[in-house]
């Protein structure tokens, strides 16, 4: 599957209230270190952040975790699997 097609239907179901699994490859852009590979089975997407608060907007998404109820943020060219999909960068 290709990256933005993922986003999209990534948006798409958070809008309808579903939820979808994905990984990522974390990365700490402020340290610039990684801890791996992040797996969440369960999450939805949250709206856009905006790029007056935050200059990489475009290219990260917040999503909630569903499991812990935790708010995070991922990269999109470091989004892995959707839903166990493979994406294509």
């Amino acid at each position: 599957m290709k990256l933005y097609d993922a986003i999209n239907e990534m948006r798409r179901i958070s809008r309808e209230g579903g939820s979808f699994s994905f990984s990522f490859m974390s990365y700490n852009s402020s340290k610039n270190t990684t801890e791996g590979v992040v797996l969440v089975p369960n999450a939805r997407l949250l709206k856009r952040e905006n790029e007056k608060y935050n200059r990489n907007a475009e290219m990260m998404e917040r999503y909630l975790n569903l499991d812990t109820m935790e708010t995070r943020r991922f990269w999109h060219p470091l989004l892995m699997t959707f839903n166990n999909e493979k994406i294509e960068v």
